[in-house]
């Protein structure tokens, strides 16, 4: 390695580490304990049976997915290429055509798991949809995947036509990029209503100016239709942001109290610019993911021949996999501090442990998951540690 690339990669790394301290700054003190809640305090003995068969049975259906998908694409990635010889359509044309086989190839070995799925949470009654719209009524959302693989498959190999086996340097700006204009776009794709409750609106207005993000629309998506499962979410940048509660929060099960919880957390995720963080993150990982595909494809003529699309999709799954635990660290540093945010703004620690209660008994969260399904499923504080957490709020309030 020349002393040049040396100190090129160095100071890359200098960067790299300089935005990571940045972005994990938190609102929420540190040293915050939020261990150690018996979780029988709030739970009983049938709740908590319930939420933890439920929770085995899914984590059994991940790990058995991700396998079969692992090695679908591992075949894929040792017996694709040959596919090219038959091919007409040129060298992108092919490539795409061997991307969308790809996908054509994960979405029928994964069947079996997406059918069982269905099945589990039906009988649970979290999802009302029947088997024939739970798998094949989400076409629109499978041609959008198809359409996405096209188009970053465009980008890279013709990045990796003019730039060689440097397409990675133009590549992953190209891909920050997109995510943010998703991230801009995303709320224009949901199909919403405004929010009738006045009172519910009047709190948000209350939110919004306390934590400065004022003129933030609150909208409600219609899916009681499709699940019973409860939700929200903080979304767009700028213009386009807005919170969106799901009609399963607004159905009467939640009380008022702790639906201005849920208000406050996502605003609190807009006040913190957790969207704009979440694309940072995204860079950061998008630069070493991309450089490292372009490595991994060279023995296969690099990402300017089509051959290397089935590897270059199969190296993409291996990485996103053990990168999974890092991506679910960093959105649940995001959501702790969105319950911090909540509690500040509220001050109502007692609504905030009815809601994080109600979302055991409504979606049966696991209070206190095992470790390993902690690390690969959790996106979120544990049910225990939420509650956890508004008690030290709620006992350092009373401190003189």
């Amino acid at each position: 390695m020349s002393a040049r690339r040396g100190l090129a990669l160095a100071f890359a790394a200098g960067v790299w580490i300089v935005a990571i301290v940045l972005l994990w700054r938190t609102r929420v003190p540190s040293g915050l304990d939020v261990s150690g809640v018996d979780v029988h305090r709030y739970f009983s003995d049938a709740e908590l049976r319930r939420s933890d068969r439920y929770g085995r049975v899914g984590l059994l259906l991940f790990l058995a997915s991700q396998l079969t998908l692992v090695l679908v694409l591992a075949g894929y990635a040792r017996w694709g290429a040959r596919l090219t010889r038959e091919s007409a359509a040129g060298r992108i044309g092919t490539g795409m055509m061997l991307g969308m086989l790809g996908l054509a190839f994960v979405w029928l070995a994964e069947l079996p798991f997406t059918v069982l799925q269905l099945w589990w949470e039906r009988r649970h009654g979290l999802l009302k949809v029947d088997y024939f719209s739970g798998i094949f009524g989400g076409w629109l959302a499978l041609g959008g995947e198809f359409l996405s693989i096209c188009l970053a498959l465009v980008i890279v190999m013709g990045f990796a036509k003019w730039l060689g086996e440097r397409w990675w340097l133009a590549g992953a700006p190209a891909f920050v990029g997109i995510a943010l204009l998703f991230a801009f776009l995303n709320p224009y794709l949901l199909q919403t209503r405004p929010l009738h409750d006045p009172n519910l609106a009047a709190a948000a207005l209350r939110f919004e100016r306390a934590e400065g993000v004022p003129r933030t629309p609150v909208r409600v998506e219609e899916v009681r239709t499709f699940t019973s499962a409860p939700n929200a979410e903080a979304t767009g940048l700028g213009v386009s942001r807005r919170v969106i509660l799901w009609d399963t929060l607004t159905d009467g099960r939640f009380s008022p109290a702790e639906i201005r919880f849920v208000l406050a957390h996502e605003i609190g995720h807009l006040a913190r610019d957790h969207i704009w963080k979440s694309v940072a993150w995204y860079a950061l990982f998008a630069f070493p993911g991309a450089f490292l595909i372009a490595r991994l494809t060279r023995r296969r003529g690099g990402m300017a021949d089509p051959r290397a699309v089935p590897l270059s999709l199969f190296v993409l799954v291996v990485l996103s996999l053990l990168a999974l635990p890092v991506q679910n660290a960093i959105t649940r540093h995001l959501e702790a501090e969105a319950d911090w945010m909540a509690l500040q703004t509220t001050r109502d620690p007692a609504a905030g442990r009815k809601l994080f209660h109600r979302f055991t008994t409504t979606t049966l969260d696991e209070p206190n998951p095992s470790t390993f399904e902690y690390l690969l499923l959790e996106n979120h504080p544990t049910i225990a540690q939420r509650i956890a957490m508004a008690n030290v709020w709620e006992a350092r309030q009373r401190r003189p």
